[in-house]
């Protein structure tokens, strides 16, 4: 990690992390997608609901959607990743790089943590817009289900990133795109709090690269990452279902219910869908978190930027 640098380049960071958060999520969107769908969806006075877990909504998604069902809003995230990634792990090793004792070139514990927490507060003013687009775009196919269901006429979805956002810039003007900043930033502080200094505690043990960067090899920081982001995962899942509930703006089904603070959502949750209610969709975001963080550390290591540029490579300290 950063604190064993003896230099710091920030565009190799940038790059790395834009390029390593394209792939992680075109690989993982379809669960994603599922996650999010799960999240949002009300389970009805009779006792039913639309999704029975993450395979029936995986099944019924594709059946009535298409394949192309699955990566509705992918576009959005996609593009928003790029910057949204390339500031995480960029500020990450700052904040780790600038934090650590100069006279023994370590970083203890405490500031790993703050270095973590600091990463969560800067990457908001990507992460809110492109969470709340997102969440938008994949849950209008369950809403136009939702409203086929009552009306008993196929319901198309119609709704475009260009839209929820000319909707929400016409109606609450540039902040409105900030709707659950204080839920995102809930959710990603305690998560890069707590990712980031585990991560670089088990990826030290592990062994190192023969190429000199003093990076540990990829198959270690690909499993480091993906039990790292499992656990945390879970950890701040509870967030992500108030999150993903505050955020949801758009005209929902009937029954839908919408928050205007952590608050709310966590009393309303609590009363009528019990500690359950909190953890829904949970087995689905270690299944979206888990394999995206493997497959975005084990890239950024990797140094894909420096190669396909021909940029040098931070010096760091084989110990």
């Amino acid at each position: 990690m950063a604190e064993n640098q003896l230099q710091f380049s920030i565009l190799p960071k940038i790059l790395n992390g834009g390029i390593a958060g394209m792939i992680g999520v075109a690989c993982t969107f379809p669960t994603d997608l599922v996650k999010t769908r799960l999240q949002k969806q009300q389970i009805g006075p009779d006792g039913t609901k639309m999704y029975d877990g993450i395979f029936d909504a995986m099944k019924k998604i594709s059946r009535s959607e298409g394949i192309r069902g699955l990566y509705k809003g992918s576009s959005v995230l996609i593009l928003l990743i790029t910057p949204m990634k390339a500031i995480r792990f960029t500020a990450n090793d700052f904040f780790r790089f600038h934090l650590k004792d100069k006279t023994t070139n370590k970083l203890s514990t405490a500031r790993q943590g703050l270095a973590g927490a600091l990463t969560g507060v800067v990457q908001l003013v990507v992460t809110v817009p492109m969470e709340l687009l997102k969440i938008q775009l994949q849950d209008a196919g369950r809403v136009a289900a939702m409203e086929a269901k009552q009306t008993g006429k196929p319901v198309t979805p119609n709704i475009s990133a260009l839209k929820v956002f000319s909707d929400l810039i016409r109606s609450r003007g540039f902040f409105g795109l900030y709707k659950g900043t204080f839920a995102t930033m809930c959710r990603d502080v305690p998560f890069c709090g707590v990712y980031f200094p585990v991560f670089a505690k088990l990826d030290s043990f592990g062994p190192r690269k023969l190429d000199g960067s003093g990076d540990a090899k990829f198959y270690w920081s690909f499993i480091c990452a993906l039990s790292t982001a499992s656990c945390t995962a879970v950890m701040v899942t509870p967030s992500d279902i108030m999150k993903t509930r505050i955020q949801s703006i758009s005209k929902g089904a009937a029954g839908d219910k919408t928050y205007g603070s952590v608050k709310d959502a966590f009393k309303d949750i609590l009363q009528h869908e019990g500690i359950k209610g909190f953890y829904k969709g949970g087995a689905c975001r270690i299944l979206v978190l888990a394999p995206t963080y493997a497959i975005i550390q084990g890239i950024y290591f990797l140094g894909v930027a420096e190669k396909i540029f021909g940029l040098k490579r931070d010096i760091k300290v084989v110990k």
